[in-house]
């Protein structure tokens, strides 16, 4: 299984994990069954229309999705996928 690695800001919503195995063969396979697996975690990573919200940042081993095949990424049982939250201020 890939393993995901979550923001320490948001691991108050895994368990207080940073890195652990989610199923998926997709990006948004991972991301589904991640969600539910911690339901709570849902209105932070997606907007109310169900999209992604645009303060995340996807990579899989090392790679930002964006320059892959997005959330359609497809992911072996060795990748590492890593969310990141952008940070912003002034």
């Amino acid at each position: 299984m890939p393993i995901v690695r979550f923001p320490a800001l948001m691991k108050f919503y895994v368990d207080n994990q940073t890195e652990f195995p989610v199923a998926g063969g997709t990006v948004i396979e991972l991301l589904d069954n991640l969600v539910a697996r911690y339901p709570a975690l849902k209105p932070h990573l997606y907007e109310p229309g169900g999209n992604l919200r645009r303060h995340f940042n996807i990579f899989v081993n090392g790679e930002h999705i964006r320059d892959l095949s997005g959330l359609d990424t497809e992911l072996k049982d060795d990748d590492r996928v890593i969310l990141m939250v952008s940070a912003a201020g002034g």
